[in-house]
């Protein structure tokens, strides 16, 4: 059972890539979810997070204004719409489920790169 990112790519300053995390094996609704990057040298960093019911959503200051997470519990994956990229977005975006009483899961990463 592990989420599965996709939708990383290379991407120049100012543009624009949406990332998509698939769940399977769990029941998506009963989950959080959020996206996690680590940057090259340095450690994890929360970025975005959605309540099960797709109601609440949460940023890190530095992606508010220019990131917006969404999901669709009918077709159990989680988005993150990443606009007005900068290198230092650069990293591995990964996905996490996250419910009290049980373990997390987490997907294996998508690399974003932002370069001229």
């Amino acid at each position: 059972v592990q989420p599965v990112e996709s939708g990383g790519g290379l991407v120049q300053p100012g543009g624009s890539l949406r990332l998509s995390c698939a769940a399977s094996g769990f029941t998506f609704g009963r989950y959080d979810m959020s996206w996690v990057r680590q940057a090259p040298g340095k450690g994890p960093e929360w970025v975005s997070h959605i309540e099960n019911a797709g109601g609440t959503t949460y940023y890190a200051d530095s992606v508010k204004g220019r990131f917006t997470i969404s999901r669709d519990n009918a077709k159990n994956t989680v988005n993150l719409q990443m606009s007005s990229l900068k290198p230092a977005d650069t990293a591995v975006y990964y996905c996490n489920a996250r419910t009290t009483f049980y373990p997390d899961y987490w997907g294996q990463g998508t690399q974003v790169t932002v370069s001229s």
